[in-house]
């Protein structure tokens, strides 16, 4: 500690401005990554290599070199390479889910969300008929990030979303009502669609079904939301960036959507849609 604060105070005011800044960089890095991990394993073993990495900073500069232990400093050089290897395949469900995101981003979805905003009253309203009469159902609503690997194992619809289409296609006796269903703009693009199950490290607490991990996988490695009804209780969970929210009510529901509609609308779309209903109150104020 003696030496860095040596350190500071021999280098100039520009000087410390860089260091300040790389220091920032550093700290902003580290907050990124703990984010994008909160609430999986990975998380956990990111802390530890942190904590790992430090501490042996630390007794490198404070012990090491202080008493020329040069075999020790070699052998930690050896020691940073292997927590490198093992960080790489500790994290790779980590590094997968990363990589797709950045891969499969897309920043303009030409209809979609302006088509999605007149599904969401007959999503709404089926999950509520389908929660009280216990029919359990799995709704995928894709955002950003395609979900093309995934619809191509169920079966292809492409009809029009209706409250009674989707309460048809999930209940008990239909051939399609097992897995999952994904709904994209104001069409049911396929059902029966199967989706990576979560660890269940990654779902502390009480154990939950197929649908509920089937959720959590889904929306850990994309930017979905999934929609699940339980047969056994009827209440209706809402999964987003890998977390799952129980028991929410049908007006938060409606506002997690109407929010997934707004973040997806494209900025020139916003646009114009706000000039639009500019002009609009121009011609009532006008008349």
């Amino acid at each position: 500690m003696n030496a860095i604060l040596d350190y500071l105070l021999r280098i100039d005011f520009y000087e410390r401005l860089i260091v300040l800044a790389e220091l920032l960089l550093i700290g902003l890095f580290v907050y990124a990554v703990v984010n994008f991990l909160e609430g999986t394993r990975g998380e956990r073993l990111f802390r530890g290599m942190i904590f790992i990495l430090v501490v042996g900073s630390l007794m490198l500069n404070l012990v090491v070199k202080k008493f020329g232990m040069d075999r020790i400093a070699y052998l930690y050089g050896g020691f940073l390479i292997a927590i490198l290897i093992i960080g790489v395949t500790a994290f790779q469900p980590e590094i997968r889910r990363a990589l797709i995101r950045i891969g499969q981003a897309r920043f303009f979805t030409p209809s979609s969300p302006l088509q999605l905003s007149r599904s969401v009253e007959q999503i709404i309203t089926a999950v509520s008929r389908m929660a009280a009469s216990r029919t359990g159902a799995i709704i995928v609503i894709p955002q950003q990030v395609g979900l093309g690997e995934f619809i191509e194992t169920g079966v292809r619809i492409d009809a029009r979303v209706t409250a009674e289409l989707i309460e048809t296609i999930f209940y008990e006796g239909s051939p399609l009502h097992d897995m999952a269903m994904v709904i994209q703009g104001d069409r049911i693009i396929a059902s029966r669609v199967q989706l990576p199950l979560a660890e269940s490290e990654a779902m502390p607490g009480r154990p939950l079904g197929s649908r509920h991990r089937a959720a959590v996988g889904v929306t850990s490695s994309s930017d979905a939301i999934v929609i699940v009804v339980s047969e056994e209780t009827g209440i209706v969970s809402l999964a987003m960036n890998g977390t799952l929210i129980r028991n929410i009510s049908e007006a938060q529901l409606r506002r997690h959507l109407t929010t997934a509609v707004v973040k997806t609308t494209p900025i020139l779309e916003k646009l114009g849609k706000l000039q639009k209903d500019d002009e609009n109150d121009a011609s009532v104020e006008g008349s």
